[in-house]
């Protein structure tokens, strides 16, 4: 039986850095995670315990601190910052061949003082998180954005029924009932030239909009509307990506009270819960190529 060295990699996760722009009034404020990831000629690491070609983990890490230094406007968004620190291991580390570089970017909102903007005083804002995945080789390099923690929730406009039953089956159909979701979408960009603030916001709007305002038979079909209302208004993006948990509400059962509950208390259940998730996209859109994860890590 012979023994080979599989697929591999290896690099910094989850290095936290904040920048302040001082230079300008008033300051500005980015907050990342950053994780990198590094493939290429290491076979000799692992198999002879030869670190000749290894970049260490903490020089990655003391790269990220130095590029959100050194990389000026470029650190402002997640997807720019990625892509200088990608293509530096790429093209300036021999042995790399490729490297992937996932951001998760925090927001801060300016707080207000006596009814104004205040210059340099910040809230986290909670409402989700902004991801940027940059991967990038000899020859190209893939910038896929995205946002999880997106809760979404809607009191009416959703239905359910009709469904395949067999002698497992006891959910009730209904015409009327809560529908809510955490959202973790990614989406291809196809033109690395881009307003990557614009086109962020544009997207969460799409996203949100659709949901609000379709009617829905299915979350699948929500999240199919949802996809297709990014692509439609932003035909750079090549495809999207979701994973819709569907975050259950069950109507109370008030009758040993003496109560009718027409769809007004409803008990919020966190597990388990129905995973939906699929991908939509424009149908002349390249294939994503270095960008799509590894089998086991999803994207």
């Amino acid at each position: 039986m012979a023994v080979t060295l599989g697929a591999n990699q290896y690099g910094k996760a989850e290095t936290r850095v904040v920048r302040v722009f001082r230079d300008t009034e008033p300051h500005e404020i980015v907050d990342y995670n950053v994780s990198v990831q590094l493939r290429g000629d290491f076979a000799d690491v692992h198999l002879r315990g030869d670190n000749t070609k290894c970049l260490t983990t903490d020089a990655t890490k003391n790269t990220v601190n130095a590029f959100a230094k050194e990389m000026g406007d470029a650190v402002r968004e997640p997807e720019s910052f990625g892509r200088a620190l990608a293509r530096h291991f790429v093209d300036d580390v021999p042995q790399v061949e490729r490297a992937r570089i996932q951001i998760e970017a925090y927001p801060w909102d300016r707080l207000t003082h006596n009814g104004s903007p205040h210059p340099h005083a910040f809230a986290r804002r909670g409402s989700y998180v902004r991801t940027a995945t940059v991967t990038a080789t000899a020859d190209a390099t893939w910038i896929v954005s995205g946002v999880r923690e997106l809760v979404l929730l809607k009191t009416t406009d959703s239905e359910f029924h009709t469904f395949y039953t067999d002698r497992y089956t006891t959910l009730v159909p209904t015409d009327d009932r809560i529908m809510a979701s955490s959202v973790t979408a990614q989406w291809l960009h196809t033109d690395a030239d881009t307003d990557w603030g614009t086109s962020y916001d544009a997207v969460l709007t799409a996203m949100s909009d659709t949901f609000a305002g379709h009617y829905s038979l299915a979350l699948q079909q929500t999240l199919y509307a949802m996809g297709e209302a990014v692509i439609e208004a932003q035909p750079e993006i090549g495809e999207v990506r979701f994973s819709m948990p569907n975050k259950h509400h069950f109507v109370v059962d008030l009758s040993p009270y003496g109560l009718e509950n027409k769809n007004e208390v409803f008990h919020a259940d966190d597990r388990p819960y129905g995973l939906i998730e699929g991908t939509i996209r424009r149908d002349d859109a390249p294939d994503p190529g270095a960008a799509a994860f590894d089998p086991g890590q999803g994207w």
